[in-house]
Parts: structure tokens; sequence; C-alpha cells
């Protein structure tokens, strides 16, 4: 097989300024993501891993330590303490040593060295980058899925890690992710004609950005936040397209009547609004 791309790269140009991808199969019926980038085509798994890695028969590192807090919580002895990565499903990196097992006086059955939060941020980089992709593609529910991912990489990176740095490292990260979910949410529901389940999902998502900011202990950023801005601006432009309530709809047909001095109209219009619950 020749290597050159140079044909593949012709064929599918390069346009700056927009996110060139498409969603293709392989021979075999594996679908992937395929990303125009300037320099060359990035190639992603449409599911799982997105470089289809299975470390250790898991489907990704966070699902590895998402197994170790399982067992640790039902009582179990915790992380195996063979535990190490094999350089072919890490490339470029030493194999991990086992969790560092925590002090008595901690809570927690183990702690997240600094190598791990690394492989653990990583990993989240590639899902970052298809669900990016994804959204271009209109796959809503896909981002859904990989956001809401991403999200419990941060929060076990927030619980488990070892090092300061890399508990506070998920700050600015989790109020992208969050924008990001809510507004696939949001998408996804303006797809199903559904503008009032859209706005709850927005709305649901600058909650969960006021309270991020304010466990960081920076409530100030939330009003200067350009996530918050994103999903303020998508709600703007969504509430004219909410239907409007049944008193509202009275109200305006007895204004329209008094104006046009249909009295008899307006009195039986005014009756049934004040029979109405508040």
């Amino acid at each position: 097989m020749n290597p050159d791309l140079t044909e593949l790269l012709d064929a599918w140009k390069y346009e700056p300024g927009k996110i060139n991808v498409r969603l293709i199969e392989s021979g075999d019926g594996v679908s992937f993501i395929q990303v125009r980038l300037d320099l060359g085509i990035l190639q992603m798994h449409l599911d799982g891993r997105p470089d289809g890695n299975r470390p250790q028969g898991f489907e990704s590192f966070l699902d590895m330590v998402e197994n170790w807090i399982e067992e640790a919580e039902r009582g179990e002895v915790g992380p195996p303490p063979e535990f190490e990565i094999d350089e072919e499903e890490l490339p470029g990196s030493a194999p991990l040593q086992p969790p560092r097992r925590s002090h008595e006086d901690d809570e927690l059955p183990f702690r997240l060295t600094r190598e791990q939060c690394g492989v653990l941020r990583e990993e989240a980089i590639q899902y970052y980058h298809r669900y990016l992709a994804l959204l271009a593609l209109e796959d809503f529910e896909r981002v859904i899925r990989d956001t809401t991912r991403n999200l419990r990489v941060l929060d076990t990176l927030a619980k488990y890690a070892e090092h300061n740095e890399d508990r506070e490292s998920v700050s600015h990260t989790k109020s992208h992710v969050t924008m990001m979910r809510a507004r696939a949410l949001a998408s996804l529901a303006i797809r199903d004609n559904e503008p009032k389940a859209a706005v709850h999902a927005i709305e649901e998502g600058i909650e969960a950005l006021r309270k991020h900011f304010d466990n960081i202990g920076h409530s100030e950023l939330f009003e200067r936040s350009s996530e918050v801005q994103v999903l303020q601006g998508m709600k703007q432009a969504l509430t004219p397209k909410l239907p409007v309530s049944q008193k509202a709809e009275l109200r305006k047909r007895l204004d329209e009547a008094v104006e046009v001095e249909n009295y008899r109209l307006a009195a039986i219009l005014r009756d049934e609004i004040n029979s109405m619950p508040d």
C-alpha cells in the first residue's frame, strides 16, 4: 500500500474558518469520524474510545478508575496492586504504577498520582475533539454522551487526585464542558420542536455554571463567563418561540376587544381570566 496521502488530501480540501468534518464507514462496517485539518486528516472511532484502544479490556482509563471506585465502595481491597498500563496502550509513556494508597486519616481508599491524572486528562482531550466534531455533524445525542463522560473525568480528578494542582486544573475545563453539554441538550430539544425543554436545559446549564464558580470560590466570574454568555444568548433567542400561556393569550384578546369597544366580548374574557387560577 502506498503511504502517500496526497491524493486523499487533494480530494478533500481544507476550508479555513470552519470545522471540516464527515462521517465515513470502513470496508468492515466500522463507523469513523474524520476531521480535515490544515496539515492532514484526523480519524476517530464514532463510539468507544476515539482512538479505538481498550486498556486492559476497559472501554477507557476512566472506566478502569471507576471500576476501582466501585470496588472500594463495595468494601473490597480497591485498585489491584499489579495494575500497570502497557506502553502499547499508552504510546510514548512509561507504564503507570499502582494508585497510591491513602493515609489512614484520609476517607478515600486511594489517591490518583500526578501521572494517572495526566493520563485521564489526555484521554479526555480525545473525547473533546470528538464531541466538537459530533456537534458539527449535529449528532447531539453523542455530544451529550461524550460531554457527560468528560464531566465524570473532571469530578473524579477533583475528588481523587493526590496533588492540589491536579484537583484545581479542572476549573476552566469544567465550565466549557458544562456549557457544551447544555448546548447539545438544548439543540436536541429544538430539533424535536420542544422549545420549553430547550430553555429548561439551558437554565439547568446556567445554574450548574453558577454552582461551579461558587464551588471554586470565584462567584464574581459567573457574570463574565463566556460560557454563561453563550447559554444566555441561546435562551434569549429561544424565548420568542415559547408558546404563550392561556391566560396571557386571553389578556391579549381582552385588550384588543377593549380597543375596538367590543365590551360584551371584553366582559366575557374578563370573567374567564378571573376564574383562572394564578
